[in-house]
């Protein structure tokens, strides 16, 4: 049985490994289509200043990157589901298709202080720079850095 810093450990080379495959946009991509992308990022924008604060997001060809703030009354799984059941039905009309769009699961962290803030911020902005989808964080047109303009 491992210990709990071994498992942390684990925890935290298991998302490197995934953040590394994502950065070389592997799986289906379905997220460049524009039009899927585009409700997304709509969905994202509409639930801001309703159920939270979104402060940095990037929606990337194979997954999204999303910092909010949650208002009172709010929890994070019921506005994850609120986000993956409409973007997924309606990604789905698009596509002629059916079924399951997003994973089940998502990744979670708590920021710890105002260095790990601005570092997040930072990382999310720069991701599809770091994927090689852009040169600059501004040009990616489905990410906060690019309404900052």
């Amino acid at each position: 049985m491992l210990s709990w810093i071994e498992k942390k450990i684990d925890d935290a080379d298991f998302r490197k490994r995934i953040e590394l495959y994502l950065d070389q946009n592997y799986g289906s991509g379905i997220l460049k289509d524009k039009r899927i992308a585009s409700i997304v990022q709509e969905t994202l924008l509409k639930f801001d200043g309703a159920k939270y604060k979104l402060i940095a997001w990037s929606i990337m060809p194979n997954h999204v990157h999303l910092l909010i703030k949650i208002f009172e009354d709010n929890l994070l799984s019921n506005i994850m589901h609120s986000i993956k059941s409409y973007t997924a039905h309606e990604a789905n009309k698009i596509l002629g298709r059916k079924g399951r769009f997003w994973f089940k699961e998502y990744f979670d962290r708590f920021i710890r202080n105002e260095k790990h803030f601005v570092q997040t911020i930072d990382y999310i902005e720069n991701n599809p720079v770091k994927a090689k989808l852009c040169k600059a964080p501004s040009d990616w047109q489905f990410s906060s850095a690019y309404y900052k303009l």
